[in-house]
């Protein structure tokens, strides 16, 4: 049998067996042997009953001696089964196992059964209980006793109608059955030592815990090679596109940081001066610019922006939500027109373009110096387009595009931003985010990019004070909140929800909105969210930006790119409900005035995950530091986002867990591609081979 097999054409695995393998996303024979276990258990010998409750998980092994349903609340029951050890004496510690409304479960436990179960045991009065156990039931079967019981035993994720008995049954079956050609390994010897035969069989049936870790690290390495070398392919493919030079001389730049009302930062200058080597230089940049937020990213791409269009190049910025491009819209008419760039904005609600076009000082007009480079554009063809998506997909004029330059990268997936790049000539990309990205992470999702970070905050930035506090100290807040206002400041009050929901318990924006009008009397509020039409969204934007309203209302709508110096408070309901990057990024949006600012997070949840994560914020405002107590506290999971970064989604790498791993992975598959940078030599075909099947298991994702 080969490897790319569909399992819908092996005879032997039953109809709803394949569907409900089809459930898990496992198709082919290989994405069952790739379906690696969560857990093991070791049944060679298990440990006596516990006399005391634990807050770790056991897996134990007994005999049923007693089950019994209990009623209550008219139709709801709890089936309970009664569990001793093996050949225990009557008196001895017995184990209550309990699960609540789940019918099924009563089908497929009775008296006599050995049990293996796995779950915390928990003092109920006098009683040992575990709640809601995973359990299988051991059958004395001679010819399967040696894959289920007696040895290291895998647990797989699993769905309804596919237990792990028979999952472990077809997985061993396949192990046996599978040609040793359909598992060639595409990894240096270098790299990974052994059999890939050997690693797939021991990751799922280990003859001891040391061969399960080898063979984990075995597969580990194998995979993270195989992203790294996807993604150096992609860096030498674009390295090898010829592009163009699209940096001026300066003076536009030079005449803008003059005017400026505040001095760069060091780390600004030194981004600008790696941006400049890059625009000038004929190979395409590809460029991501991270800062954490209000650490000056806008200056410093419009640094960028002004080299490129006094080359005579149009350039683009796009941005993920309409407040967003609104607002970089009237930053750049406001510093720009007086230089001479001409703008326009195109959005979903809205196309527009700027006023007349302004001269240089020296006479010579941009429109003149485009045509100059004998580029055949229009005298009246805007400078800069700054655009949401809409960039990608309304008809969209570009004439000359020299740069590109992404906000909030991580809002866009990178089909999204192959889409703006992919013409001739190549422009130059630069991609901004104001989420911090884990070191290990960059390794990965933006493995394809030059990384330039902006590690130091402006001098002027008011500090920003963090507090969780319990929703019962509403009054408090409030009482402190109106004295903000009447000092002059304005505020930010956040909720989940746009409406009120059934199913959460959760406040929502639309209905509290009416409260806090009468709260804040006589101080003018307002209310924003997502589903308000573009042109009112940015009518009310505006008033708050002027101070014509004190208090903002509002979703999450606000949570990028919006900037107002004097909002110096933002009450945060709810806060259990958001992420950590997420609050951090609301958070963001105070404290860019000289004003000392303050964030309180209001929220009733006492659990020990809500004060962790409400506690990172009351100790550091560092988006670093931040990002990697997410890092911690949720795992690689989301944050790789396999369809915003276009690579294979990981089946057995930990990001974190494995970073020397990775680390070394990407060494072995950047020393291949600098020995051969198109992968032509003949040692290097199955490479080449992987890089195509990675291909598609990204594009087949992404879609």
């Amino acid at each position: 049998m080969e490897i790319s097999q569909p399992l819908d054409e092996l005879e032997w695995i039953p109809r709803p067996k394949v569907l409900a393998l089809r459930r898990l996303g496992l198709e082919t024979a290989e994405d069952l042997l790739t379906h690696y276990p969560r857990r093991y258990e070791d049944r060679h010998q298990f440990p006596e009953f516990p006399r005391e409750e634990s807050d770790t998980p056991i897996c134990l092994c007994g005999e049923v001696t007693k089950t019994r349903i209990l009623r209550f609340g008219g139709w709801k029951k709890i089936f309970e089964a009664t569990l001793q050890e093996p050949n225990a004496h009557a008196l001895s510690q017995a184990l209550t196992l309990r699960w609540f409304n789940l019918h099924y479960v009563q089908k497929m436990i009775a008296t006599g059964q050995q049990l293996v179960v796995f779950g915390k045991p928990k003092l109920r009065g006098k009683r040992l209980c575990m709640d809601h156990p995973e359990f299988e039931v051991i059958e004395h079967d001679p010819a399967e006793a040696g894959i289920h019981f007696r040895r290291i035993t895998p647990i797989y994720p699993a769905t309804e109608g596919l237990s792990q008995r028979v999952l472990r049954s077809i997985i061993h079956r396949l192990l046996v059955d599978l040609s040793d050609e359909s598992l060639e390994i595409f990894a240096p010897a270098s790299l990974v030592h052994g059999d890939r035969r050997q690693a797939i069989h021991a990751i799922h049936f280990p003859e001891s815990w040391a061969a399960r870790d080898h063979a984990r690290e075995y597969l580990v390495l194998s995979e993270f090679f195989a992203m790294q070398l996807l993604i150096a392919s992609r860096r030498a493919e674009s390295s090898a596109r010829m592009g163009e030079s699209h940096c001026g001389r300066g003076k536009l730049l030079d005449k803008f940081l003059a005017g400026l009302p505040f001095e760069l930062t060091a780390a600004q200058h030194k981004v600008i001066e790696e941006i400049r080597r890059d625009l000038a230089s004929s190979h395409p940049m590809n460029r991501l610019l991270q800062g954490d937020v209000g650490s000056g990213k806008t200056v410093v791409a419009i640094a960028a922006i002004l080299l490129a269009v006094e080359a005579g190049f149009q350039t683009a910025l796009m941005a993920p939500t309409q407040i967003l491009a609104e607002q970089h819209y009237a930053v750049l008419r406001r510093w720009l027109e007086p230089l001479g760039v001409r703008m326009s904005i195109r959005t979903a609600a809205r196309q527009e373009e700027s006023g007349p076009l302004p001269l240089f000082a020296d006479g010579e007009s941009l429109a003149n110096a485009r045509v100059s480079r004998a580029t055949g554009a229009q005298d009246d063809a805007p400078n800069i387009i700054i655009g949401t998506h809409a960039l990608l997909y309304e008809a969209v004029s570009f004439s000359n595009l020299g740069l590109v330059v992404i906000d909030e990268q991580h809002k866009f997936g990178v089909a999204q931003r192959a889409r703006l790049t992919a013409r001739e000539p190549v422009p130059d990309a630069l991609v901004m985010t104001a989420t911090p990205i884990p070191r290990t992470l960059t390794m990965t999702v933006y493995g394809d990019l030059d990384v330039s970070i902006i590690d130091e905050m402006p001098r002027n930035r008011g500090k920003v004070i963090t507090a969780a506090r319990d929703e019962s100290k509403l009054g408090e807040v409030l009482a402190f909140l109106r004295k903000q206002l009447e000092a002059g400041r304005q505020a930010y009050v956040i909720y989940p929800l746009i409406d009120e929901s059934d199913k959460l318990d959760v406040k929502a924006a639309a209905k509290e909105y009416e409260q806090w009008q009468e709260r804040l009397h006589p101080y003018r509020c307002e209310l924003l969210h997502g589903r308000i039409p573009a042109s009112e969204k940015q009518d009310i934007m505006e008033r708050f930006r002027r101070g014509d309203t004190q208090a903002l209302i509002s979703t999450t709508v606000i949570e990028v790119g919006v900037d107002v110096p004097n909002a110096a408070v933002m009450l945060i309901e709810n806060a259990e409900r958001f992420g950590l990057a997420q609050l951090h990024q609301l958070r963001g949006r105070i404290g860019r005035g000289e004003h000392k600012s303050y964030c309180i997070l209001l929220s009733s949840d006492k659990s020990p995950e809500t004060d962790a994560k409400l506690a990172v914020l009351e100790k550091t405002s560092d988006g670093f530091e931040v990002a990697e107590a997410d890092w911690d506290m949720r795992g690689p999971g989301d944050l790789l986002g396999t369809a915003q970064s276009g690579l294979p989604g990981l089946r057995i790498g930990n990001l974190k867990r494995d970073a020397q791993l990775m680390r070394e992975a990407r060494a072995a598959a950047m020393s291949i591609l600098a020995v051969d940078p198109r992968l032509e030599l003949s040692e290097n075909q199955r490479f080449r081979r992987l890089i195509v099947e990675q291909q598609g298991r990204t594009f087949s994702h992404v879609s």
